[in-house]
C-alpha cells in the first residue's frame, strides 16, 4: 500500500526549464545598435535644426533642443529659391529615373530573350563600365556635353545618366527569372519580339522596373558631383548644389539653417520611398516564393 507522499510524488507533473535562447536577446541587441548608428545622424539633424544658432555648438551638447523653434526653415526659404531648386531636382530626377526604366527594361530584355552575335561579349562590356568611377569619365562627358551645346543646362545632367549598366543587369536577371514559354506562345500567335515584350514580359517586370526608377531616383536626388561640374548658372542649380550656400562664406553660417536645409531635402526622397515600398519590396522578394 502507498502513502500518500509517494501518491504525490507519482501524480504530480513534472515541469521541464525552459532553455533560454539567447540568440533572440542578441539579435534584438545587434538590431537595437544598429538602428542607433543609422538613425543616430538622422535624429542628431533633425535636432540640431530646430536649435537656435546660439545653442548648435554648447558644450556639453544636449540631444533635445532646449528651446525648438523654427528660424532656422525660416532663414532657409529667405536666403534660397528653394522652390526653384526643388523642381530642377525634381524634373532631372524625375526624367532620369523614366528614362533609366525605359533603357534598362529593352537592355535586359534584349540581353536575356533576344539570340545575336556577340550577346555575351557585349554584355560583359556593359558589366565592365561598372567598375569605372565617374571621376574618371566626367572629362570626357563634359567635353561631349559642351561639344553639342548642353553646357549648363538641366539636359547636360539629364542624358548622361540615362543609360544604366546596373539597371541592364538588374533587368537582365529579372528577366531570366521569367519563363521563356511566354515568348514561344507569343511567337505562334504571330506576334513580333517588340509585341512580345510590351504585352506579355514588360507587364510582369513592372516590380524590378520599381526597383530600378526608386533607387535612380534616390542616387540622382543627392547627387552632387556631377551637377557641380555640368551646371554654372544659379537657375539651373539642383537642391544639393542650392544647399551649399547655406554655409556663407567660408563656413560662416548657421550650422542649424544648413541641416535645417537638408531636413526639407530629405522630405521628398522619404516621400517617394513611402509610396514605392511595397513595389521595392515585391521587386526584391520576386521569385523567392514558391
Amino acid at each position: 500500500m502507498t502513502t500518500i507522499q509517494e501518491r504525490v510524488t507519482t501524480t504530480a507533473p513534472v515541469v521541464k526549464r525552459k532553455k533560454r535562447d539567447w540568440s533572440v536577446a542578441v539579435r534584438v541587441i545587434v538590431l537595437l545598435i544598429a538602428s542607433v548608428f543609422v538613425l543616430g545622424p538622422v535624429l542628431w539633424t533633425l535636432s540640431t535644426s530646430l536649435r537656435p544658432p546660439s545653442e548648435s555648438f554648447q558644450l556639453p551638447p544636449a540631444f533635445l533642443p532646449l528651446n525648438p523653434d523654427l528660424t532656422s526653415y525660416e532663414q532657409v526659404f529667405k536666403q534660397l529659391n528653394i522652390v526653384a531648386l526643388v523642381v530642377n531636382s525634381a524634373l532631372v530626377t524625375g526624367l532620369i529615373a523614366v528614362g533609366q526604366m525605359i533603357t534598362a527594361a529593352l537592355a535586359g530584355y534584349a540581353f536575356a530573350h533576344l539570340k545575336f552575335r556577340g550577346r555575351g561579349a557585349l554584355f560583359s562590356i556593359v558589366l565592365a563600365t561598372m567598375m569605372v568611377p565617374a571621376q574618371v569619365t566626367i572629362v570626357p562627358v563634359f567635353m561631349l556635353i559642351r561639344g553639342v551645346g548642353l553646357s549648363d543646362t538641366l539636359l547636360a545632367l539629364i542624358i548622361p545618366a540615362i543609360p544604366t549598366a546596373f539597371g541592364t543587369f538588374l533587368m537582365r536577371q529579372y528577366f531570366m527569372g521569367l519563363p521563356g514559354e511566354l515568348a514561344e506562345a507569343a511567337a505562334i500567335d504571330g506576334a513580333s519580339p517588340w509585341r512580345t515584350f510590351r504585352s506579355v514580359y514588360a507587364p510582369l517586370a513592372m516590380p524590378g522596373l520599381a526597383i530600378v526608377g526608386i533607387l535612380a531616383f534616390n542616387f540622382h536626388w543627392n547627387e552632387f558631383f556631377r551637377p557641380l561640374i555640368m551646371t554654372i548658372s544659379e537657375q539651373n542649380f539642383t537642391l544639393p548644389l542650392g544647399l551649399v550656400s547655406l554655409q556663407g562664406n567660408l563656413g560662416t553660417g548657421s550650422i542649424s539653417v544648413v541641416l535645417a536645409g537638408v531636413v526639407l531635402s530629405m522630405i521628398p526622397a522619404l516621400v517617394v520611398f513611402m509610396f514605392g515600398q511595397r513595389a521595392l519590396q515585391d521587386g526584391l522578394t520576386a521569385g523567392t516564393g514558391k
